[in-house]
């Protein structure tokens, strides 16, 4: 069954100490796993202009993964059971490409300006909740 634009999409909130941003997530496997542990609390690590955390979920790389994103992607790191938030170039970047550390499963995107990320310190708590 195809989706239809009355349904509403799942959202969710990451907050830490100084800020917060939702994100409109696609319904995929990934993100039904993700729904299921959440609400999760984790610790921020930032690599460049990346915010990524551990979420305890473990899954597999879907087909259609991809190392090189949009600013605003949400993303999932199956390499480090982690979600992956580039706002800008990382260490890796050709330019001003976002250049994810290996290929991640795509969840959606978020609202807003991603720029609000380059708030989140290394260390900072973040918490990640449906909305």
């Amino acid at each position: 069954m195809q989706p239809t634009p009355e349904q509403p999409r799942t959202r969710i909130r990451i907050s830490w100490p100084a800020g917060h941003i939702t994100a409109t997530v696609e319904d995929t496997p990934t993100t039904q796993a993700l729904l299921t542990a959440l609400p999760l609390a984790a610790t921020a690590n930032t690599w460049g202009e990346e915010v990524y955390f551990d979420t305890g979920v473990s899954v597999p790389r879907e087909a259609d993964a991809r190392q090189v994103v949009e600013p605003g992607t949400v993303a999932f790191w199956t390499d480090g059971d982690a979600l992956a938030l580039p706002y800008g170039p990382t260490p890796i970047s050709r330019g001003d490409e976002c250049r994810l550390a290996s290929p991640c499963n795509l969840l959606g995107r978020l609202d807003g300006d991603p720029r609000t990320l380059a708030t989140v310190r290394g260390g900072d708590p973040i918490r990640v909740e449906q909305v």
